[in-house]
């Protein structure tokens, strides 16, 4: 009875769905191996961008118009009697953005290392032409007797990461060249360190108090990691970026109208309006703060979004006891990101999903030589199997980090196939058997390189695979009688069994 149950084909595939199912705990390690691999890359990728940049996002150029009001108002006490008097004011700032916005840049990516990870930046070279209208007569004063100073205007430009500005950047306004400086007066604390601004003096002063419409150009030279957003706050904004990289991803609110990608790399161009586009607004709320603003705020023109503009700005004002941190990255923009083309870890990981199904055919596999060819192999073996399969992902994800993705899986493939070739030899007794299986195990490791490689057809080609096998076992075994090859097994078993006991008398 007992020698019967060993030797039955049904208890033996019940021990190999165990044993798959026990060899799924070294591939649940090496799992967690390729996503602690996966959160270290994260985590030297953040490093890089603490210690040199991040991924940028730009915002402008715009004007900055501060002006105070001041005014005397009269104090009384409780029975509305004239105490005295006190001198009171207010700071309020208009945000004029330009009607017209051209970029024209070129990225060239560098790649920074940390430790053995490697993270992708970019360097933009960029040109940003445009024209602001002409503004109107001075903001006349909300309070009864009040005057107004007009303060400094500043021509200024937001960055997320000012770190990666390279060099002092070329500005001119109205023809007149600036000499930029570090942060933006007047936004609030919150902005202060997010951008770069130039004061006006001199021709371009006198030009903007006159009235004239005023062309400026800024030149500039931009570092920052995989992704550049840019915020249309023009009337206007068309930007033209070209590249050497041939992987790019285009996001944000916009894409890109026109696009061509190719080996060579990519070229893209938008066109955004302010009539498709509530960036603007999106930046003023940022840089006001969640403060209603009071009534009566006096405009720096007659265009609407100066009048929101001060609106706005006088609301940031008085917000500034609990300033508003603001994000760019949550206004609207258009983006593009150089693009890793394989992220080693992910492919790992992907590859590793199927660990168990792989072993599981392999195992089948054996199975079928074993009961065809009459054959014994013990469990022992069969766990040898299986975690040779299972180090082939690990093997994969070590040499990912030191080749590419295809090389690594090259490599790992035909070592794990040469070495079940070489075991099947020996354990199947001869070399056409072992050959056999290793070529099955090859086509396996083909067809794993196709999913992985196929991301869109990644589910059809995984189900037409698990079909496919299923398919041919079904059809080799169709005519096979599962009783009547256990009891043949069992019999060849038992001759054996008699012919020790009499080689022992």
């Amino acid at each position: 009875m007992i020698q019967t149950l060993r030797n039955s084909a049904l208890v033996k595939v019940l021990a190999l769905v165990a044993l798959t199912l026990l060899l799924c705990i070294p591939l649940a390690e090496i799992g967690s191996l390729i996503r602690e691999r996966g959160q270290s890359q994260a985590e030297a990728a953040q490093e890089l961008a603490s210690t040199h940049a991040g991924a940028q996002t730009v915002a402008g150029p715009f004007l900055v118009l501060p002006w105070v009001e001041q005014w005397t108002e009269t104090e009384r006490n409780s029975k509305d009697q004239v105490t005295g008097q006190s001198q009171r004011s207010k700071t309020r700032t208009a945000i004029v953005f330009p009607e017209r916005l051209k970029i024209d840049g070129r990225m060239t990516p560098e790649e920074r290392y940390r430790g053995i990870f490697r993270v992708l930046f970019y360097k933009l070279d960029a040109t940003l032409d445009g024209r602001f209208a002409a503004i109107g007569p001075a903001p006349r004063p909300s309070e009864r007797g009040g005057t107004v100073t007009l303060g400094t205007p500043r021509l200024a430009f937001s960055v997320s990461d000012v770190r990666g500005i390279e060099g002092l950047p070329d500005a001119t306004l109205g023809g007149v060249p600036l000499r930029l400086q570090q942060g933006i007066p007047g936004l609030g604390a919150s902005e202060s360190s997010q951008g770069i601004h130039a004061p006006l003096s001199g021709e371009a002063l006198r030009a903007l108090a006159s009235g004239q419409a005023l062309d400026f150009r800024l030149a500039l030279k931009l570092v920052g990691q995989e992704q550049l957003r840019i915020v249309p706050a023009a009337e206007d904004t068309e930007a033209h970026l070209q590249s050497p990289w041939p992987h790019p991803s285009f996001g944000g609110r916009f894409l890109a109208s026109e696009r061509t990608v190719g080996d060579a790399g990519f070229d893209a161009r938008w066109r955004v309006s302010a009539l498709v586009s509530t960036a603007r607004m999106q930046l003023l709320r940022q840089w006001a703060g969640e403060a209603a603003p009071p009534a009566g705020v006096a405009c720096a023109g007659d265009d609407s979004a100066c009048r929101v503009a001060a609106t706005a700005a006088s609301a940031a004002q008085t917000a500034l006891a609990a300033p508003a941190r603001a994000d760019l990255r949550e206004v609207d923009s258009f983006d593009v990101a150089l693009a890793q083309p394989v992220n080693v870890y992910f492919m790992a990981h992907r590859a590793a999903k199927y660990g168990a199904l792989f072993i599981g055919l392999v195992l089948m596999a054996s199975f079928m030589f074993e009961l065809f060819r009459q054959l014994r192999l013990h469990p022992v073996q069969y766990g040898l199997v299986g975690l040779s399969v299972a180090l082939f992902f690990l093997l994969l994800v070590a040499l990912s980090e030191k080749l590419t993705f295809w090389q690594a899986y090259a490599l790992s493939a035909c070592a794990s196939v040469l070495l079940l070739v070489a075991y099947f030899r020996a354990v199947l007794r001869g070399w056409r058997r072992g050959v056999g299986l290793g070529a099955f195990v090859a086509v396996l490791y083909g067809a794993l390189y196709g999913l992985l490689a196929s991301e869109n057809n990644a589910l059809l080609l995984g189900a037409l695979l698990t079909f496919g096998m299923l398919a041919l076992l079904m059809l080799v075994t169709r005519n096979v009688d599962w009783y009547a090859l256990s009891e043949g097994r069992a019999r060849h078993a038992e001759p054996a069994a008699a012919t020790g006991q009499t080689l022992s008398n």
